[in-house]
């Protein structure tokens, strides 16, 4: 079934018969477009919509399918080299379904639930890590920069915890948050910018690390709180316009009102 996708891409790519922007386009030009897609994937799930979340992920599929087409005109790899990898490795970090020659396990072989796995996976990936030249002289090196900041905290705190180095329980990180914000807010006394940025960075990736500890994935809880905060925003502004206060022209006690208001008919 990918074949049709590999040959559209193929003529897309074709410097006599393709497509000048499909041609001109490298790996890094097209990664943002990449994540957009990925975004735009995670947005799909959330609405529950499955068509849009069809599309979304052909969107996704069309730029893997571009990053590999790029990378076989440069001699490095083919699409098929892709699946090869990602087989062998879903075969190797599930060792409680497949043998190592890739065959399935009898139903029950090596029946784990469900944390036993992860901290098998985990374990897996550590031993692979282990082997790379750089293993040791960048521990947290394999947490792609290129995440979104919220997830990338999340991601970070849970690779340093696995060494031992975190917080015993939730309670204390709290205690930090509370000490961060007491340092942004000695930072703004002292007018000092520089050290307000770098303090609120410090207060995010300690709230970060809260919800880690109480299993939240903060960068959908925040994804979560921008929904709600677009969706109240935009019940206020009508109920202002029912009223004949435009949101333009309204002042900030009206919008509060009206923003209570909102609050109050959700709860």
């Amino acid at each position: 079934m990918i074949e049709p996708l590999l040959q559209l891409m193929a003529t897309l790519r074709d410097p006599e018969i393709g497509c000048p922007w499909d041609v001109a386009q490298t790996s890094a030009s097209i990664v943002p477009y990449t994540l957009e897609e990925a975004y735009e994937v995670a947005d799909a799930v959330a609405q529950g919509d499955p068509d849009a979340l069809r599309d979304e992920l052909g969107d996704l599929l069309l730029q893997v399918v571009f990053h590999a087409r790029m990378a076989e005109e440069a001699g490095a790899f083919t699409f098929a080299d892709v699946v090869a990898a990602i087989v062998a490795k879903m075969v190797r970090r599930h060792p409680h379904v497949f043998t190592t020659d890739g065959d399935v396990l009898p139903a029950g072989a090596h029946r784990q639930d469900v944390d036993a796995v992860a901290r098998q996976w985990e374990a897996i990936k550590a031993q692979e890590r282990a082997t790379r030249p750089e293993a040791d002289a960048r521990p947290l090196g394999d947490i792609a920069a290129a995440l979104p900041a919220l997830t990338r905290a999340h991601k970070l705190s849970t690779k340093a915890a696995g060494y031992g180095f975190d917080w015993p329980d939730a309670s204390q990180v709290v205690a930090k948050v509370r000490e961060e914000i007491d340092e942004v807010e000695e930072a703004m006394a002292a007018g000092d910018p520089d050290a307000t940025r770098e303090e609120i960075g410090d207060l995010l990736f300690s709230v970060a690390n809260l919800a880690r500890h109480l299993g939240i994935e903060s960068e959908y809880s925040l994804r979560e709180g921008n929904i709600k905060f677009e969706r109240r925003f935009t019940a206020m502004a009508k109920l202002l316009a029912d009223e004949g206060k435009p949101l333009e022209s309204s002042d900030l006690p009206a919008m509060e009102a009206a923003w209570n208001r909102v609050k109050r008919a959700e709860t």
